[in-house]
């Protein structure tokens, strides 16, 4: 196997990159770029620590990723599964990276930046849904915003409903917890209980 082992040994293969690909970068929030953050439900949030990387998606109410000022965002840590992996990692190595999608839309919004945790009291209640504010926020900095264009989600067909891929064709998350645990935890009465623990620990 020939391994790249060098950045000109990379350039040698994929040459230079074009001006489009480096006109799109910019270091602050541009008005086009806040509707795309403004209307994505969701983003992938990337962060590194002690013991490696961690991606985590992040879901929430369209425009739940908060423009503050062009060169500042924020999110709601919402309830998940207090393993707090990307929090850790934050904490510790302020580096981070969004990509955020919107459904039904080819073009991806990638933004590079440091981030702190807050628990400014007026801060979290603003996040407030029914009543239940997030436990901290993740307040960013933004470093590098840019689109990336259509091709990863054309090749996936990611929005193609034909696409779509039945859950019963997959095992569930009891079965892989049962099979993990020797049946310690999981198991059909924990998929038959998430649905309903899932909707009374949205907030």
């Amino acid at each position: 196997m020939s391994i790249i082992s060098t950045v000109d040994e990379l350039d040698s293969i994929y040459g230079k990159p074009v001006e489009v690909s480096l006109v799109k970068e910019v270091n602050w929030i541009t008005p086009q770029y806040r509707a795309y953050i403004e209307a994505s439900p969701f983003a992938v949030l990337a962060s590194a620590g002690p013991e490696g990387l961690d991606c985590s998606p992040r879901g929430d109410v369209a425009g739940f990723v908060r423009v503050h000022d062009s060169r500042t965002l924020m999110l709601p840590d919402r309830r998940g599964n207090n393993r707090v992996d990307s929090l850790r990692n934050i904490v510790r190595d302020p580096r981070v990276a969004l990509l955020l999608m919107i459904p039904g839309v080819g073009n991806t919004l990638r933004i590079n930046g440091r981030a702190h945790l807050s628990t400014a009291p007026d801060l979290l209640t603003s996040f407030a849904i029914e009543g239940k504010a997030p436990r901290s926020a993740i307040v960013m900095a933004v470093d590098a915003v840019y689109f990336q264009c259509t091709r990863a989600l054309l090749r996936s067909e990611l929005w193609n409903p034909a696409r779509h891929v039945d859950p019963k064709n997959l095992p569930s998350a009891g079965q892989i917890l049962a099979a993990l645990s020797q049946n310690r935890v999981g198991g059909d009465d924990f998929d038959q209980a998430w649905p309903q623990r899932a909707r009374q620990a949205m907030w």
